[in-house]
């Protein structure tokens, strides 16, 4: 089922800000696979870049699967073809993540069955994929059978998550492209973030990290009572009044500036 709008629930906030403080550096494979592990007991992710000539890549694959490498040659050289989750893929555009169909072994044929669950031991998956111009950056979250399949409230979880860390995932990838394009960029040249003050902007970084106000002064050098107010001036700037809106306005700028 294709997602109308990226998610803006506050809880998001501590979900998945620390993969998206993590884009653009070497580190993002580890703290993404953490973040998924913590949220949704997910054991393994792989993430193809899809183009609409046909090619496919292989751009990540981290966690407990020990043949993964060989399993995303796989997919890259010829499975993706026969991927039945391709024309729902195929069928998104634009920068709103695609959240697809649950998993179901008999949705696969005979072969991939055989390669990509029965010989490496994966019994669940779940997926989402959002579309940069001409790239569609699919992300597979999967659980192997010492893990048992999803259960509801992990599944549940984890879609609430996935079209975030499809949005990072796409932005991380495209930052190797282009370094100069990162979260410090995003706040310096974007609005609304760039309205802020450049000491606004640093409480307002450090505030997406999970710092608390005593830890951000300390970090500063200010006053607690100056980092309240700097914090109180921001969000007024913004028009907001949580982490949560704070980290819904970084994801809408991450998604749009995508394509």
């Amino acid at each position: 089922m294709r997602s109308q709008a990226v998610p803006t629930h506050p809880s998001a906030a501590g979900d998945v800000t620390a993969a998206v403080l993590a884009i653009g550096r070497s580190d993002f494979p580890n703290v993404l696979i953490d973040t998924l592990r913590r949220q949704a007991e997910v054991g393994h992710c792989m993430v193809f870049a899809l183009s609409r000539a046909g090619a496919a890549r292989c751009l990540l694959d981290a966690g407990n699967i020990p043949i993964g490498g060989d399993l995303g040659a796989a997919y890259a050289g010829q499975f993706h073809e026969s991927d039945p989750n391709r024309d729902a893929l195929f069928e998104g555009e634009g920068d709103a993540p695609i959240m697809l169909p649950a998993f179901a072994p008999r949705m696969y044929g005979a072969r991939y069955r055989k390669i990509f669950f029965q010989d490496s031991g994966i019994v669940d998956k779940c997926a989402a994929a959002i579309w940069t111009g001409d790239t569609c950056f699919y992300v597979n979250f999967y659980r192997i059978a010492a893990q048992g399949r999803f259960d509801a409230a992990q599944r549940a979880r984890l879609e609430a998550i996935a079209p975030a860390i499809a949005a990072s995932v796409a932005r991380h990838f495209q930052e190797k492209a282009a370094p100069d394009q990162s979260l410090a960029a995003l706040f310096a040249t974007r609005p609304p973030l760039a309205a802020l003050t450049p000491r606004e902007q640093e409480v307002c970084r450090r505030i997406l990290a999970g710092f608390s106000s005593e830890a951000i002064s300390r970090e500063l050098g200010i006053s607690l009572h100056s980092t309240l107010t700097y914090r109180k001036r921001a969000y007024e700037r913004l028009g907001i009044s949580s982490q949560g809106e704070l980290f819904a306005i970084v994801l809408r700028l991450l998604t749009r500036g995508l394509n």
